[in-house]
């Protein structure tokens, strides 16, 4: 069985429209797929009636980059187009993660030089897009941390398999970001609000939660994720699932779940503070909890925050591609802005974890600047026909 991959430091890559997301996917399939040795980036085999992805860079965490995003992209293309690939499986080498998320780094270098990279959550996108509706079923075997963008090529997926150590979470806001990679679409979805909690916490979810909430459709055990890869290639995927599949542990995320529908039913992010605030003084452990949630809210960006409990409360109501416009949109605003380059100086280029936000307050946020990262973009807009 041959193996393909890509080098992170490939230099055929074509120059893409920024936003002509047809574009770009016609633009992905023509890339070619080099025949290496089985070591760089992203493997792809052809294995029985399955196609199988491995993300192995396991010294970023798998965290996904531009060249992995194309070779996947085109690699999918090749699969949909063949009759004997009856379905796709995704997964990581062993190691601490699936997928820690991506670049920020590279994003902070070419950033703070004025150089926004709209072309790589364009292609970003337009993958996560396509993997909602891919053809054929797309198995994700997550086992380990999952963030960002290794959300973004693993949960869109028609199966997603929940191993043992699977810490699932949306931390951007943190960072001066937002849930992206399709959040809006899957966390608006959640039961009693939870969407809107692991939006604005990015609080992680183990894996009897994931099963639980729906991030994940079925658990099977760590050590059973190599002989389910085999059945998945020789059988047929209900059989396969069905004999390695166990029943989830209780949920812990249900202990508090009534605090979670309570506090964050409000209809702004404000009723939502003022609700948090109500419980804190009822003291007991509705007030710890309460406590807890806000302090946890109070460190992140007050304007991160802002446009992610409105993303999230819009996502309900759009379809996958309506929410990936929004993302994009949400996107291009945050990159020409600052709360997001002072999110990463303080977590990874200086380390000292005390950002200074501006605003530094959610009473201080400005309601028409929230609104106007939603805006159309006009020509601009991310073109997913």
């Amino acid at each position: 069985m041959a193996y393909r991959c890509w080098k992170s430091h490939c230099s055929v890559l074509p120059t893409l429209p920024v936003l002509n997301t047809r574009s770009i996917l016609h633009a992905f399939s023509k890339l070619a797929l080099f025949q290496m040795a089985p070591t760089q980036d992203i493997l792809f085999e052809d294995k029985g009636h399955a196609g199988i992805v491995t993300l192995n860079k396991p010294e970023t965490l798998n965290a996904v980059t531009d060249t992995m995003l194309t070779a996947l992209n085109a690699q999918l293309d090749v699969w949909e187009r063949d009759d004997k690939i009856k379905h796709v499986v995704i997964k990581a080498v062993e190691g601490r993660a699936f997928s820690a998320g991506g670049d920020i780094r590279h994003l902070y270098d070419t950033g703070t030089k004025g150089n926004f990279d709209f072309d790589f959550f364009a292609r970003e996108y337009a993958l996560n897009a396509r993997i909602r509706k891919f053809p054929k079923p797309y198995i994700a075997l997550v086992d380990g941390i999952v963030m960002g963008g290794g959300v973004g090529v693993s949960f869109h997926g028609s199966h997603r398999i929940a191993g043992n150590g699977i810490a699932f979470a949306m931390p951007e806001v943190g960072i001066g970001f937002f849930p992206d990679v399709g959040a809006s679409y899957f966390l608006s979805r959640l039961p009693h609000h939870m969407g809107l909690y692991l939006g604005l916490t990015g609080s992680r979810m183990k894996t009897a939660d994931c099963v639980a909430l729906g991030l994940a459709t079925h658990y099977v055990p760590s050590d059973q994720f190599a002989d389910l890869e085999t059945a998945l290639c020789e059988e047929d995927i209900a059989t396969a699932i069905e004999r390695h599949a166990q029943p989830a542990e209780t949920a812990p995320y249900l202990a508090y779940a009534s605090y979670v529908e309570r506090a964050f039913a409000g209809l702004t992010l404000q009723d939502v503070f003022s609700e948090l605030n109500q419980m804190q003084n009822e003291g007991g452990d509705t007030g710890a909890w309460a406590a807890k949630t806000l302090a946890t809210l109070e460190a992140k960006s007050p304007t991160s925050l802002a446009i992610a409990f409105h993303q999230i409360r819009m996502g309900i109501g759009k379809d996958m591609d309506e929410c990936m416009k929004m993302e994009f949109r949400i996107l291009k605003r945050i990159l020409t802005g600052n709360e997001f380059y002072e999110g990463i100086r303080a977590a990874i280029i200086d380390k000292d974890n005390m950002p200074v936000w501006n605003p530094a307050s959610l009473a201080s946020v400005d309601q028409s600047t929230i609104d106007a990262h939603f805006a159309d973009l006009g020509e601009e807009e991310l073109n997913l026909q």
